[in-house]
């Protein structure tokens, strides 16, 4: 990690960390703890009623020796991601609520948290790294040494006031098992607990993501399966339970396998059809941010052709491509090699020798 250049009054020895409760915002704390940092830890419940998880970062914070404090934001999180979690279950498009949390809620909050408390920066316990690039004089996320954990994918939207003070320890650290066994080592008690759960904000072992949306007020109705002719093949139980590319769980017998290619919402239909109508070499995204300009505006190297690398899944590989700007203001991503199952709603997240450049909705 390369010397920021901010200069401010806030004690840059003093970080405040994202504290979970999880093992890798434990292991964060430990080896910031161990470069010397004085580390807060601060917990903030999206739900307003997650006392178990405030008791559980609390305690951990007392196993760590370091300050604690916990904010209560469901209000904003509901407004903000739940809103929109529903509305794009309702459009027929797969969202993923990390990707728009981290920029509008979490980051932001811890920010405006480590200012109260004096420290400069801020810390979580994601798998990827922050560096300073001095010619561009941008900061820049990159992508984790552990392949396999890397998330630079969730934080693609975060802008240089976020990343100028951001520190994330665990950018070098070889897997998951290391990062357990430096926990264990320390005698910490999450050191073998299992992951969290995929959505923060739904018990899934108490409700389904179907159920939470109902219960929200999004409408979930009955309608057509179509093959891609347009014949109706049967009956599904709502666009809200399907995402493109998806398999298993269709709840209709063809004799063949059948995988969900697209899902109109107007219509209320999802179409049908094999494996090899999923792959195509074009993606157009919407809303997109780029780390460099702070918004829309793609890059002029960009724009000139230069490649890229992109990936339009978290667990995909960055495949190489080229990206071009529509008439609409939209941009349209051409691969070098075919891309299974783009689904609407996720994001198409661009990289440069490593480095995070920005991303976009796939629309």
């Amino acid at each position: 990690m390369q010397t920021r250049t901010i200069m401010t009054t806030l004690s840059k020895n003093k970080v405040l960390l994202g504290l979970s409760g999880g093992v890798d915002s434990t292991a964060a704390a430990l080896l910031l703890k161990e470069q010397g940092f004085a580390v807060i830890g601060y917990y903030f419940d999206v739900t307003g009623q997650n006392q178990k998880g405030t008791e559980e970062a609390e305690k951990l914070a007392r196993q760590l020796h370091i300050p604690f404090f916990f904010e209560n934001v469901a209000e904003e999180f509901s407004d903000k991601v739940i809103a929109y979690f529903c509305s794009e279950y309702a459009c027929g498009r797969t969202p993923n609520p990390c990707i728009l949390c981290n920029p509008e809620v979490k980051f932001r909050h811890l920010l405006q948290a480590a200012e109260q408390e004096g420290a400069f920066y801020i810390a979580t316990g994601h798998y990827a790294d922050c560096v300073y690039d001095s010619r561009r004089e941008k900061y820049y996320v990159t992508q984790a040494a552990s392949q396999r954990k890397d998330q630079s994918y969730m934080l693609y939207r975060l802008g240089q006031e976020t990343l100028s003070r951001l520190l994330l320890p665990l950018g070098t650290a070889e897997g998951k098992e290391k990062v357990r066994e430096l926990v264990r080592r320390q005698g910490i008690s999450n050191a073998d607990v299992s992951d969290s759960q995929e959505i923060c904000f739904i018990d899934e072992t108490r409700e389904k993501y179907t159920d939470f949306l109902r219960r929200r007020g999004v409408k979930i109705q009955e309608g057509d399966f179509l093959d891609q002719e347009g014949r109706v093949l049967g009956r599904h139980r709502g666009i809200c339970c399907y995402t493109v590319g998806q398999r298993k769980g269709l709840g209709i017998a063809l004799g063949k396998p059948a995988f969900v290619v697209s899902i109109d919402a107007r219509q209320n239909t999802v179409t049908l059809g094999s494996n090899e109508d999923l792959f195509g070499r074009q993606v157009r995204s919407v809303d997109n941010f780029f780390t460099e300009t702070g918004g829309e505006e793609l890059p002029e190297r960009f724009a000139a052709g230069a490649p890229v690398e992109a990936k339009i899944r978290y667990g995909a590989k960055p495949a190489q491509a080229k990206i071009s700007v529509m008439e609409n203001g939209h941009l349209l991503t051409v691969f070098d090699q075919l891309q299974r199952a783009a689904a609407p709603g996720q994001s198409i997240v661009f990289y440069e020798n490593g480095r995070v450049i920005g991303g976009g909705f796939i629309r």
